[in-house]
């Protein structure tokens, strides 16, 4: 007996809320562009940063990243979306983890790429040095460095840039939703030479939007 290949409509309806959950959208944008922004512009107000010990001031940047995205996040979920099927947060499949991981492995290497280019060009300072100073000061402190940075700040990063931004933008196509929410991640970063290593990163991180449309991957195979 042959099987009956799903369409779009029945892997849908496999997905409990995913065919009637709403998209986020330019309400959602804003309102966490203005918490997460308001975050990042609160960081300064905490201390000197300059006075802080290397490791400090490390730690403390790193976290500081992942609570943007959450807090970006949060701010947008408040408004009128209750669902997380909304912002792409479901099940999946092998295929798509092992999809996304090669995807951040690729853009890991095209970031490093870039930034040895321009580090070799402008002579400019790594602005993300601090994770670095953080890092070699011990086994705590790169164990600490390493959960904030491979844990916290992707999951933040992910819920608001991906999940909010990426999924609201996607209404508008393809091109729009990968290379806008790329933008709005690099200009979080700041204008330092962290911003077109971050926006190399984010759009070539496939987020495979025609097959996204077909089949519906997670939002975050593209960590």
């Amino acid at each position: 007996m042959c099987r009956v290949p799903m369409t779009r409509q029945d892997d849908d309806a496999a997905r409990p809320g995913w065919a009637t959950a709403r998209r986020p959208g330019w309400p959602e944008i804003t309102a966490g562009s203005l918490a997460g922004g308001a975050v990042l512009l609160l960081l300064p107000l905490i201390g000197p940063l300059g006075t802080l010990e290397p490791v400090g001031r490390g730690l403390l940047l790193a976290g500081w990243s992942g609570l943007v995205g959450l807090v970006g996040f949060a701010a947008a979920a408040l408004i009128r979306l209750r669902s997380w099927s909304a912002f792409g947060v479901r099940r999946t499949s092998w295929r798509w983890l092992v999809a996304g991981a090669a995807a951040g492995v690729a853009a890991l290497v095209l970031k490093g790429l870039v930034n040895v280019g321009l580090l070799a060009v402008t002579g400019l300072q790594d602005p993300q040095g601090s994770y670095w100073d953080a890092a070699a000061a011990g086994v705590l402190p790169l164990l600490a460095t390493l959960a904030l940075l491979s844990f916290l700040t992707p999951l933040g990063e992910e819920l608001f840039f991906r999940g909010v931004v990426a999924n609201a933008l996607l209404r508008h196509g393809p091109a729009v939703g990968v290379f806008g929410s790329a933008a709005v991640f690099a200009l979080f970063h700041g204008v330092n030479l962290a911003l077109p290593s971050a926006f190399s990163s984010a759009w070539s991180q496939p987020r495979c939007c025609d097959a996204a449309e077909a089949s519906g991957p997670p939002w975050w195979c593209t960590s």
